[in-house]
């Protein structure tokens, strides 16, 4: 595989051409960024962290029956993709009361969602990733009727298979962010990845609020040993998946 041009550089990734049109090479950063972008640092190890997580969910995801953009996993910090064009859509699953929605509603954190709250925010940086009313983002033209009604389903979808994973991994799935993109012929895909920068994950044995986070809010927090807690599910994930074999 030839690599040609820098097609985009994102906070986590950077995508470049190959020599074919239809793929994608994904090369995953170290840097870590908060609060959209006005908190910078750097995770050692992080882009192959998350790459190898990314790629063993989707592996996983297209098992149960999920179509994704995941090729192979050329390196450790590298991923073949399929060219999507993304939705300018973040989807944000919840299962439990955390973060924005603890801090926007007074809901106490740690409160279970009786049914899975799915959220749609803007992706653009400069008006802060807004919270979209479906009514907004039709307006906005951001997806049809129909392909909002596929993503629903596919996020929802993609939680329940996501629940039960990391819950074998003895980590509590608290929410989680998703992109989607549609393919050359027309066909919607999970994109982006899955890994402790999009996921909100708790470690289901520890119940002290801060010892069990297990994702990018030990960053934001600024709680240490972020390396540490990405390692810990990269080594669960790879014992889940190993286990099955």
């Amino acid at each position: 595989m030839s690599v040609y041009s820098k097609l985009y550089e994102g906070k986590a990734k950077i995508l470049y051409s190959t020599d074919d049109p239809e793929v994608l090479l994904a090369d995953y950063k170290d840097d870590a960024t908060a609060f959209n972008a006005q908190k910078r640092g750097s995770i050692q190890g992080k882009g192959n962290i998350n790459c190898s997580i990314s790629s063993k969910l989707f592996q996983e995801l297209e098992l149960y029956g999920v179509n994704t953009h995941y090729i192979d996993s050329p390196t450790a910090n590298q991923m073949r993709v399929k060219s999507v064009k993304i939705f300018p859509i973040e989807v944000v699953v919840r299962n439990i009361v955390a973060g924005s929605l603890n801090q926007q509603t007074g809901l106490p954190v740690g409160t279970i969602i009786k049914e899975p709250l799915v959220e749609f925010y803007y992706k653009n940086d400069q008006l802060g990733d807004p919270l979209l009313t479906r009514e907004r983002l039709f307006l906005m033209k951001l997806a049809t009727p129909e392909q909002l009604e596929t993503i629903t389903h596919l996020a929802l979808q993609i939680n329940k298979f996501l629940q039960g994973f990391w819950q074998s991994c003895e980590i509590t799935l608290v929410d989680f962010k998703l992109e989607f993109g549609l393919d050359c012929a027309g066909q919607i895909l999970l994109a982006d990845e899955i890994s402790p920068d999009t996921c909100r994950l708790w470690d289901s044995n520890e119940t002290d609020p801060n010892r069990r986070v297990l994702d990018k809010d030990r960053f934001r927090r600024d709680l240490g040993d972020v390396e540490g807690a990405y390692q810990e599910v990269l080594q669960r994930v790879l014992k889940r998946v190993e286990a099955k074999k």
